[in-house]
């Protein structure tokens, strides 16, 4: 074993075992992170309903979700169409577009022990915009097919990112970004009319009537993969340590991959490839709470949520009245911060 895959992996370990200094995560703690978590995510919502190229006064946001939540209908006002027809889907799926990425890259970045492990930097949102161009192109009649052919695109681009990067002495972290970028080109040009949306990211459709089977299946995921959370902390440690402690290795790892590649696939078929999701938020919350998977997966979920919708935010006002893609306002966060990591491996 060469002296630099030596320190390469000597880099991994030293950066997990850091981030386990802060202990296990107790079911105190869970309830305390996530509560406030929730409750931030709750006046985010508000927030970004509020803001717009036409901002809707907080009181009349308030009634608005009163009104359709708890009854008391009414003749709709021009504010309550702009509060609940146009801005609320969209703002719905930025928070099913969050905790749906930032529990992919917790999967990833777990199973691989790379920290540069990320849906948008390995291709397979890439993958995923190529199926789901497919099924526009092939059965816009049918638009279930989209998160279907985007989940298939996620799932074939993770086996080729997956095999293209082993070697000898296992998954290296050169040849994990080198496979994903490899791959991320063969996605068709993005300067062709009408695929830049599949390239960018944009919740602007609002999930074009799908959000009930986005958030059903990013929900299903999210407990899958919460059911995982234990397994997952011995896979962190060592595939060996792990088998050794009874951990069905191999199953995991599928299961895993496979819940990557679903919630991937269902947020690239409604909102484009929206990058950096998985790769900002579990280093934040991982330096923040520690590394335990049963912290972890829900707290990324409640903070990816709020990183979209605030990305979001930014999208629509900064510019207003025109509208900037969710997917370059990540970029212009993540990228510096993929750097840095990449220096540091």
């Amino acid at each position: 074993m060469s002296r630099h895959h030596l320190a390469t992996v000597d880099s991994h370990r030293a950066f997990w075992r850091a981030l386990c200094e802060r202990g296990p995560a107790t079911p105190q703690k869970v309830a305390l992170v996530c509560g406030a978590l929730a409750l931030l995510l709750l006046l985010v919502t508000v927030f970004a309903l509020h803001l717009g190229s036409e901002p809707v006064p907080r009181e009349v946001v308030a009634e608005v979700l009163r009104t359709h939540l708890f009854g008391g209908a009414r003749e709709p006002t021009p504010s309550e169409i702009i509060v609940w027809r146009i801005r609320g889907p969209r703002v719905l799926l930025g928070l099913a577009a969050g905790a749906a990425l930032a529990i992919a890259g917790v999967l990833l970045q777990a199973l691989l022990r790379n920290p540069l492990a990320e849906p948008y930097v390995l291709g397979i949102s890439g993958g995923a915009a190529l199926g789901a161009i497919f099924a526009v192109m092939g059965f816009a009649e049918l638009p279930p097919m989209r998160p279907l052919l985007a989940f298939t695109g996620a799932a074939l681009t993770m086996a080729l990112v997956y095999a293209m990067s082993r070697g000898r002495t296992g998954i290296s972290t050169e040849r994990l970004v080198l496979a994903g970028l490899i791959l991320a080109t063969l996605v068709p040009n993005p300067h062709l009319r009408g695929l830049t949306f599949w390239m960018m990211g944009d919740l602007s459709g609002g999930g074009d009537g799908l959000l009930p089977l986005v958030f059903g299946i990013v929900l299903g995921a999210a407990i899958l993969a919460y059911g995982q959370a234990r397994r997952l902390n011995l896979l962190m440690v060592g595939e060996d340590d792990a088998r050794v402690l009874g951990v069905d290795v191999e199953r995991v790892k599928k299961m895993a991959y496979l819940l990557a590649s679903l919630l991937t696939g269902v947020i690239v078929s409604v909102a484009g490839a929206i990058g950096f999701v998985g790769l900002l938020v579990p280093h934040l919350v991982r330096l923040l709470w520690g590394s335990d998977n049963r912290l972890v997966i829900p707290a990324a979920a409640l903070s990816g949520a709020i990183l979209v919708v605030l990305a979001d935010a930014v999208a629509r006002t900064a510019l207003a009245p025109r509208e900037l893609p969710v997917g370059a306002v990540m970029a212009s966060l993540g990228a510096p911060f993929f750097i840095f990591l990449l220096r540091r491996a």
